[in-house]
């Protein structure tokens, strides 16, 4: 993300909540024990069972059982790092994206279920700052940081183990000050096929990176999505290779801002899409899985969702998330501060 919005972000964190307003009658609403109180910030649904998520105190937390029941724990060493992205792969296999400038910007990898988690990669590039991780398969997997001196740095691992570094010549260029937002691991994705999407931002306009083939080629179109200092394009949603959002917001975002865009060409073009009612703007959205066009939002004034592909907006509630994930129209998961976890159902 933008480094230097890092603690103004947690201080939004900290934020006191209205209470969650009644979510709309078909759609269920629960709140889940994660058995921790650190600010959770992104989250990786496996099934509808298997679920992992992570945060801040070096916190990582995973369920078996829907959420009915949550293990939480941290990695050992770390600590102090913020884990701003989880990619669960199975009950036994995840990774974990931490951010911080140098070395704090680190990639962990655990086999046996969070027993012990094994670290993969380390920045050793003071300009460098990770902020979202996304994967083809178990193994074949993306990370983006924030751009060094005018380029954008892609890592890939084809292995699920070593990290390398995409080569410069095969990405745009970025201007000063372009980063993606660290904020709910959402603001990369990556779809079967060789298909990815990165959201990037500066203080005068948001884009999109895309690649249809493994990340050898890039191309960048722009958004017309808001943007200003502390606020832009924060995360990007596809539900096939051809039909996605792009949501906008951040620590300066306003009521009237363009917080959405719609593409339904894999990311050529966009257009304004209806806005999401939450003043926070948008931190992290999704499409919710067996459904035609249903997306999910959510920011730390709230929840919302669209039913028709981000044409229109309805609340959902009025508490603190910073990211989402569905396996299904009936098993999602939004988390956000004090280890807050929601599971919502029947989209």
């Amino acid at each position: 993300m933008h480094r230097r919005l890092a603690l103004a972000l947690l201080g939004l964190a900290s934020c006191t909540s209205a209470p969650p307003a009644p979510a709309p009658a078909r759609i269920a609403r629960a709140d889940q024990v994660s058995g921790t109180t650190a600010l959770l910030i992104a989250v990786s649904p496996v099934n509808e069972r298997v679920v992992w998520a992570s945060g801040t105190q070096g916190t990582w937390l995973r369920t078996v059982d829907g959420g009915t029941h949550w293990q939480s724990g941290r990695v050992a060493g770390a600590d102090s790092l913020q884990f701003r992205d989880v990619h669960g792969v199975d009950e036994r296999t995840a990774y974990l994206l931490s951010i911080g400038n140098g070395n704090q910007s680190r990639i962990y990898k655990t086999t046996d279920a969070g027993v012990s988690w094994r670290l993969l990669f380390t920045n050793s590039d003071p300009k460098a700052f990770l902020d979202c991780m996304d994967f083809w398969s178990p193994t074949q997997g993306i990370v983006v940081s924030d751009a060094v001196d005018g380029k954008v740095l892609v890592l890939e691992t084809r292995d699920g183990e070593g990290w390398t570094r995409l080569a410069p010549s095969s990405l745009p260029s970025a201007p000063d000050g372009e980063g993606s937002y660290a904020a709910s691991g959402t603001c990369l994705v990556a779809r079967p096929g060789g298909h990815a999407w990165i959201a990037a931002a500066d203080s005068t306009r948001s884009r999109v990176l895309r690649t249809t083939d493994f990340g050898a080629t890039w191309r960048s179109e722009s958004l017309p999505l808001t943007s200003r200092a502390g606020s832009g394009v924060q995360s990007v949603a596809f539900r096939d290779a051809s039909n996605g959002l792009a949501f906008g917001g951040g620590t300066t975002a306003k009521p009237q801002d363009v917080n959405v865009a719609i593409t339904a060409d894999g990311g050529r073009t966009w257009t304004p899409g209806g806005r999401v009612p939450l003043a926070s703007g948008v931190w992290g959205g999704v499409p919710v899985p067996g459904t035609r066009a249903t997306y999910v939002a959510v920011g730390p004034s709230g929840a919302a969702w669209t039913p028709d592909g981000g044409r229109s907006w309805t609340p959902l509630d009025s508490v603190n998330y910073w990211s989402v994930g569905f396996a299904s129209r009936n098993a999602g998961w939004a988390v956000g501060q004090k280890g807050r976890i929601t599971k919502f159902a029947g989209f």
